[in-house]
């Protein structure tokens, strides 16, 4: 593991670092904030799938997982913008965008305020304030993660027949608190074999997880768009969003066959 950096000045990106991750900063932002819009989401959904634009576009893609800066950059964009998207729904048609969001909406219904098409008019003083607060929540943050940094860096050298039992035992506890299931756990513990099987035989874990994730909420919106319109699958590309939502997935899939069939033709041409 590289050496940490001492002092603040050593901590802040290069300008060289600034300019490489500049599109990737332009993409988790965008990405975050469309997946913070949709209800249930969530930021992990958002950084993988940031991460995986980005790995996609990247002219390095065999960089990503040892610490570029894009790889970085990415994920930590949306993971920010997400916040922010989250509250759109909630704000404007009082559904919860994410689980923090939830808890906002349900201390927002005890105070009897009803977040809705109305609130900003009705409400002004408080829809600003929530504004404000963002701003100053992402000072604040700065302020205490750049000194924790060292601190963060350091748990990562702890051996991993240290770190690993560790966070298996807060996952084993997390998941039984939930359910007090037992069956629960059997379900924990098969997926991390699978999931270590997966990274010895190289397979990527964030389709599966994404795939787990969404594929029922997926699933019922496509037999509540077919039931509207009675089996035509025109419905889904008959909208400017959703057309534009289906084109971009198509052409992140297609990149990587592109960007390798121009490889196969440069290495025959030399």
């Amino acid at each position: 593991m590289l050496p940490v950096p001492k002092g603040l000045r050593n901590l802040l990106p290069s300008w060289q670092e600034l300019k490489a991750c500049r599109f990737a900063f332009f993409n988790g932002s965008i990405v975050g904030f469309i997946i913070g819009i949709l209800p249930g989401a969530g930021s992990t959904i958002a950084s993988f799938i940031s991460y995986g634009i980005e790995k996609a576009v990247s002219k390095h893609p065999e960089k990503f997982g040892s610490g570029v800066p894009e790889g970085v950059a990415a994920p930590e964009g949306a993971n920010n913008a997400e916040t922010g998207g989250a509250l759109v729904p909630m704000l404007t048609l009082g559904i919860p965008g994410s689980g923090t969001t939830a808890i906002l909406l349900a201390a927002f219904v005890l105070w009897g305020l009803k977040p809705g098409p109305l609130m900003i008019q009705e409400n002004p003083q408080l829809f600003w304030g929530l504004v404000a607060s963002m701003y100053i929540g992402n000072v604040i943050l700065l302020i205490l993660n750049i000194p924790m940094i060292p601190l963060f860096a350091q748990i990562l050298k702890l051996p991993q027949y240290v770190l690993y039992p560790i966070i298996f035992g807060i996952a084993m506890v997390g998941v039984y608190s939930v359910s007090d299931s037992l069956f629960d756990l059997a379900l924990l513990a098969l997926f991390g074999l699978l999931g270590y099987a997966m990274r010895k035989l190289d397979y990527p874990q964030a389709p599966l997880i994404l795939g787990m994730v969404l594929g029922d909420s997926m699933e019922r919106a496509l037999r509540q768009s077919l039931m509207m319109s009675q089996g035509d699958l025109s419905i889904l590309v008959s909208r400017p969003l959703s057309a534009g939502m289906l084109l971009l997935t198509v052409l992140v899939l297609v990149s990587p066959l592109f960007r390798r069939a121009n490889a196969l033709r440069m290495k025959a041409i030399d």
